[in-house]
């Protein structure tokens, strides 16, 4: 676990289960990981954990005896080459693939049966490397299916069924329509996605994500395809999430990563080195 030295901010440090952890070098952080300090940290128990997480897929492992922690009110990057398995963290935590062995933990609690259909219940909510956005809804349809797991009918079915006659539907537009405020994409609820540019798209998949006010959100390469002014703007967004919000961020572009993060757990070949 790396804690960058961002700012010469102090930074809190969480610990799990007395692992030697490691904080970046304040003088090249942002060029390089190396010239660490060794911290051995007391036990604290994170708001979202693995333990032990293995999974293999055609006879190659993946993730090998996987086990981060990620403190609650933190920002926690996620970081390795392509390949390390870091999309594979978030899509075990997601319920898309079941490994083979280890566990899931959320507020110190094994979830034993996990299900992408039933994630925002447990109060948690991703991205996706894409955008990942149904090109025959609108915007604010789009955003409105981050919030379905919380309406007792068909979204899909209804989301197209206008007026909106019941009240719950009639909740879950306004929240929609009040996070795309938030990030700036109202103006855009009523267009189809294909016809929004690249950046606007990914804003909207955040906003979909955000919309079930959840309580732990991974972002998995959201400044994937954008500009150096747009991932700026990120950047100022998710800090502005936490601490209400816990943050896991799989992220290649290392200088938006050492500016929000709290700390930095290091995948490379299905294990954690660092």
């Amino acid at each position: 676990m790396i804690f960058p030295a961002a700012h010469g901010k102090p930074i809190a440090r969480p610990s799990l289960h007395g692992q030697t952890v490691m904080r970046a070098s304040s003088t090249h952080h942002r060029r390089r990981i190396g010239t660490c300090m060794r911290y051995v940290l007391p036990l604290t128990d994170p708001v979202l954990q693995t333990v032990d997480i293995c999974v293999t897929l055609s006879g190659l492992r993946i993730l090998d005896n996987v086990s981060i922690g990620i403190p609650e009110g933190t920002i926690t990057g996620l970081i390795g080459p392509n390949g390390a398995g870091k999309t594979t963290v978030f899509n075990v935590i997601s319920g898309f693939v079941k490994p083979e062995s280890g566990q899931v933990r959320v507020d110190g609690r094994r979830l034993k049966h996990i299900h992408p259909h039933n994630l925002t219940q447990l109060g948690i909510s991703r991205t996706l490397q894409g955008v990942g956005l149904f090109a025959s809804l609108s915007a604010l349809e789009n955003v409105m299916l981050g919030g379905s797991s919380r309406v007792k009918s068909g979204i899909i079915a209804q989301a197209l069924a206008m007026p909106w006659t019941d009240t719950e539907q009639a909740d879950l537009r306004e929240r929609a329509i009040a996070i795309m405020t938030e990030l700036g994409v109202e103006s855009d609820a009523g267009r189809l996605p294909g016809e929004l540019p690249y950046p606007i798209q990914k804003r909207v998949a955040l906003a979909r994500a955000l919309v079930s006010d959840p309580k732990i959100l991974l972002l998995d390469e959201p400044a994937g395809g954008i500009s150096a002014g747009d991932m700026a703007d990120l950047g100022r967004l998710i800090k502005s999430w936490v601490p209400k919000r816990t943050v896991l961020l799989v992220e290649h572009h290392m200088e938006l990563v050492m500016e929000v993060c709290d700390l930095i757990w290091v995948l490379d070949a299905g294990k954690v080195i660092a």
